[in-house]
């Protein structure tokens, strides 16, 4: 199996290119600058110059990419469709790394965490933004998609158990009552869906055990 992680300099991407090395996989990273990542295979590239003959190799490609200030946060959206665009109608999957402020906190699934009173205003322009990029994502029958939220406490120095509850479009808590993961865990589910998953088309959500 052969996959990219466009935005493999990130935290996130980081974590998933190891991941995936350490389980044998063959894993190219895909940066604008000096690659971080534990990988040698490279592909130093804006994710808006790639094209179709960049990715028609890899069975898989995790978007990781992240904006987070005001004037970037549209680019979810951007940078979203440019790799849709690239890969439409191609068998390549398309797995996306989101955000737990768009799952929805009722079974009629007509309110979503970031519309809560308590969700931070600081963190409702970026949870907007991941909300509009998977909205828009919806509507791509031409793309193998899957979005990954993860839990509401997403940690990045969080501890790796190797374990983790595999939700749906329902923000989750486990048998503790919190609704966390860390960054490591979540690289566990990514590669893991990546590798065994069959979840085209739809969002999911993980939190920790």
């Amino acid at each position: 199996m052969k996959i990219a992680v466009v935005g493999a300099n990130g935290k996130a991407g980081q974590l998933i290119v190891k991941e995936a090395v350490e389980r044998g996989i063959d894993v190219t990273a895909i940066v604008r600058s000096e690659n971080k990542s534990v990988t040698n295979r490279v592909i130093n590239k804006d994710l808006y110059d790639l094209t179709t003959a960049d990715l028609e190799q890899f069975d898989a490609v995790v978007d990781a990419f992240g904006a987070w200030t005001p004037e970037t946060l549209p680019q979810h959206s951007t940078s979203l469709k440019h790799l849709c665009d690239i890969l439409s109608g191609k068998e390549t999957r398309l797995l996306v790394v989101g955000g737990a402020g768009s799952l929805y906190v009722n079974p009629e699934h007509t309110m979503q965490v970031m519309e809560t009173p308590d969700f931070p205003e600081m963190f409702k322009p970026l949870a907007m933004a991941q909300g509009k990029a998977l909205e828009e994502l919806r509507l791509r029958s031409d793309v193998k998609w899957t979005f990954l939220s993860p839990a509401g406490d997403f940690q990045a120095d969080g501890e790796k158990t190797g374990e983790y509850i595999l939700a749906g479009e329902e923000f989750t808590l486990n048998s503790k009552g919190e609704s966390i993961i860390s960054y490591a865990d979540y690289a566990v589910a990514m590669v893991d869906e990546i590798t065994k998953g069959d979840h085209i088309g739809e969002r999911i959500s993980v939190v920790r055990k």
